[in-house]
């Protein structure tokens, strides 16, 4: 390990000072046969030896020397040194290791010149070399290089490699995901089986769509399309897909395909949640006149048709929530939190936490799509009234609210099979953009993060409900992870036809994507081994019992199971240190009126608003029309006994919604709890679990006299095997702690500001 003269940023300049020359360093220098660990396909662009790899932990004055990558896929630190206090990793990747970052992870880039950060842009980099290279992640790891020792020619190309790869625009065709399955000769893999788990649905053919019509109970009113098979009629639809009974296929040849009420779940009343395009907002010509006319005829037949069971209710998801530049300039805001550089900037931003949480307005986003499923459920599960979602592209918001509103229902989709096949469903084959969103070709330097909105909404409501839901918060964040690799058939296109038929391809590689068929991000093989995976499965989950005859009361039956549910309310309890988790309870922050500026957007489309409120008001239901009693809904479900696979309704006032601190803090080392957290007692609970198996065996044995199989603790055994755990497992690693500040927050800021009188409001100096 090296003592450097430099740190760098805004840390203090150190007591001790190395006089090591770069000559006497590159003779000690073992890096240069290191070799890095390449995929099939990938290829090393540029590389540079004698790059120093700072660690916060030192506060950026103590460091590893190596050789720094940066091949077509992804940039690579390699060291020939250790660290002696760092355990063995729990979680490995088989694609990308501690050192290495996916091209599409790296958010922005940034030069240290003399001590002050300047952002590095393609071409920016033509005379003087920074001191170092900074680089920060979308998963929140932020990188420090020094290249103070590095050649200078070496410097210079491997800046401009980095920057070019990594910020420049690119195209579909020079993605990493078809040289790699190219190289690699198909991928034959598929996702680890637990006992009798059930397979990912792909709906990729009519027997899928029949097999969730029928599960749902819907066949008797919807049917499967098949008429845009080969995508004939519209590249905006997927080859198959369900519709009302009243849909003809003359209609959607007619139309194209716009303005159909797509099938997104039946409730066991009758009732159903649909999705649909709404009117754009354009200029009001023979065009738009021809879509609100058919638009208007599919809406009335809908409401003809089931009025005499149930009524309709038309939601126009823009009106009541946020825009989609809205959501992406409050993550923008929200991510800046958890992008610190070093211990000294943690503790500033430290006291002023809750202010910045706040003023982000990213929970408050949170809240409000919460807020609109739960509106949506109380239509389904208490009026038996159908709802039809309705958004311009029918892709975005539609996809976010409908996948909340199964998940707080439909128990089947809190099973890791059926939440694979819930965004399948509703992600994959409602065409939502992954492409554009999460800006995989860089035409923008902004993203949308709206499936990662989603996943935030899945983690308050595990951390809400832990025993209804199969998968942990591991798995939550991993897939989030896994959006920016960019391998998977997942997250690589914006629609099943581009991904099937994609014309942005050349020849070959449209054979390539047909005849060795690009894995998805369910074949989990492909990233981690069974070890791993095995961190997927929560063991609070409460199982659906095998015999139906067993009343929903008395579903526990299991001994180890209702240990757990005494076990599991610690759970809820367990939050990060440092860091208050949640926004306080405040009337100012309950009350919020929905009209503030800058979230909401003040006024609707005309044309939608006056046809909605005029011509379908006789024969549905309009937000506006619809009065919820939120209080008395949920009330009437707290009364009834937990039901963990029945009804979930979530929390969504400021202290029942918290920050995702396992996916933002991870890499934070003060915020680490070493033997503490979280993980202590999922840990607890897997070793009460194994006991209790190991006891039912032996009891079995001497019962029966013969060898019985319990349940397989085999799932847990990861959590225990390690010896010094942390509350970042499985990610972090337990490393030396940075130091906070002996000297009070507010005895330094008196000093760095002079006086008392210039210090920040009150409101915003607690130590959070």
């Amino acid at each position: 390990m090296l003592s450097l003269g430099s740190g760098g940023g805004k840390t203090a300049k150190p007591s001790f000072v190395s006089y090591v020359s770069p000559e006497e360093i590159k003779k000690e220098n073992v890096n240069d046969e290191l070799k890095p660990q390449l995929l099939p396909g990938e290829i090393v662009i540029c590389e540079a030896n004698t790059v120093v790899k700072f660690s916060r932990e030192d506060s950026l004055q103590r460091g590893f020397y190596g050789k720094l990558v940066c091949t077509n896929f992804k940039i690579s630190f390699l060291s020939a040194e250790q660290l002696l206090d760092e355990m063995e990793q729990s979680y490995r990747n088989k694609l990308m290791g501690e050192n290495d970052i996916s091209l599409h992870c790296v958010d922005q880039i940034f030069g240290v010149y003399d001590d002050k950060k300047k952002p590095l842009l393609p071409g920016a980099v033509k005379n003087k070399i920074p001191e170092k290279l900074l680089l920060y992640c979308k998963d929140f790891r932020v990188f420090h290089f020094g290249l103070r020792y590095t050649k200078e020619e070496d410097a210079r190309r491997l800046i401009q490699g980095i920057v070019h790869h990594c910020l420049n625009p690119t195209s579909l065709k020079c993605l990493f995901a078809f040289p790699y399955v190219g190289a690699a000769g198909g991928l034959k893999v598929g996702p680890i089986r637990i006992e009798d788990d059930p397979p990912t649905v792909m709906f990729e053919n009519k027997n899928d769509w029949r097999g969730e019509l029928d599960r749902t109970g819907g066949l008797l009113t919807y049917r499967i399309i098949s008429i845009n098979e080969n995508y004939k009629i519209s590249t905006r639809l997927p080859q198959f897909f369900a519709v009302p009974l009243s849909v003809t296929d003359d209609d959607i040849k007619k139309y194209k395909g716009k303005g159909i009420p797509l099938w997104c779940w039946s409730h066991p009343s009758g009732c159903a949640l649909l999705k649909m395009t709404a009117l754009p907002e354009a200029a009001d010509d023979s065009t738009s006149q021809m879509d609100k006319g058919w638009i208007e005829r599919q809406l009335q037949i809908l409401g003809e048709t089931h009025s005499v069971n149930y009524m309709v209710r038309t939601e126009i998801l823009s009106a009541t929530l946020p825009t989609l530049q809205e959501i992406q300039a409050s993550y923008s805001r929200f991510k800046q939190l958890f992008l610190t550089e070093n211990a000294s900037e943690f503790w500033e931003t430290d006291i002023k936490w809750l202010s910045a949480l706040e003023s982000s307005n990213w929970l408050e986003v949170i809240r409000q799509c919460l807020k609109k499923a739960l509106d949506i459920v109380e239509c389904l599960e208490h009026k038996n009234t159908t709802v039809v979602l309705m958004e311009e592209n029918c892709c975005d918001l539609c996809c976010l609210i409908a996948s909340i509103v199964q998940v707080i229902i439909d128990p089947h989709f809190r099973t890791i099979s059926g939440f694979q096949s819930l965004i399948q469903k509703e992600w994959v084959m409602g065409c939502y953009c992954f492409l554009d969103r999460c800006n995989l070709l860089r035409n923008n330097d902004k993203e949308v993060p709206v499936f990662l909105l989603f996943l935030e909404c899945m983690w308050q409501l595990l951390q809400q409900h832990p025993p209804a839901f199969e998968f942990t918060e591991t798995y939550l964040t991993i897939l989030s992870d896994s959006m920016y690799i960019p391998i998977f058939s997942t997250f690589l296109f914006n629609s099943p036809c581009q991904r099937d038929n994609n014309q942005m391809l050349d020849e070959d590689r449209r054979m390539l994507s047909r005849s060795l068929k690009l894995p998805c991000v369910w074949e989990w093989s492909v990233q981690f081994e069974n070890s791993v995976q095995a961190l997927f499965y929560n063991p609070v989950y409460v199982g659906k019992p095998k015999t139906d005859k067993i009343r929903r009361t008395q579903r526990i039956k299991d001994p180890a199971l209702n240990c757990l549910e005494i076990v599991h309310e610690n759970f809820l309890d367990m939050s990060e240190p440092q860091r208050q988790m949640s926004l306080p309870s405040s009337p100012s922050y309950h009350n919020r009126s929905s009209s503030k500026k800058g979230f909401f957007r003040e006024e609707t489309d005309h044309l939608i608003k006056t046809f909605l409120g005029k011509k379908i008001s006789r024969w549905t239901l309009t937000s506006e029309d619809h009065s919820v009693n939120y209080k008395q809904f949920y009330e009437n479900w707290r009364s009834k006994p937990v039901d963990h696979h029945g009804l979930l309704l979530p929390l969504y006032d400021g202290p029942a919604l918290k920050v995702w601190g396992q996916r933002y803090l991870r890499w934070i080392p003060e915020v680490q709890i070493p033997g503490g957290g979280s993980t202590t007692t999922v840990n607890k609970i897997c070793e009460i679990i194994d006991e209790i198996n190991t006891l039912q065996t032996e009891v079995s044995q001497r019962v029966l006299k013969r060898h019985t199989s319990s349940r397989s603790g085999e799932v847990f055994t990861p959590f225990h095997q390690a010896s010094r755990l942390s509350s970042t497992f499985p990610f972090g690693t337990i490393r030396r702690q940075s130091i906070k500040p002996r000297i009070p927050v507010s005895t330094n800021l008196s000093m760095s500001f002079g006086s008392m009188e210039n210090l920040p409001d009150e409101e915003d100096l607690g130590v959070l």
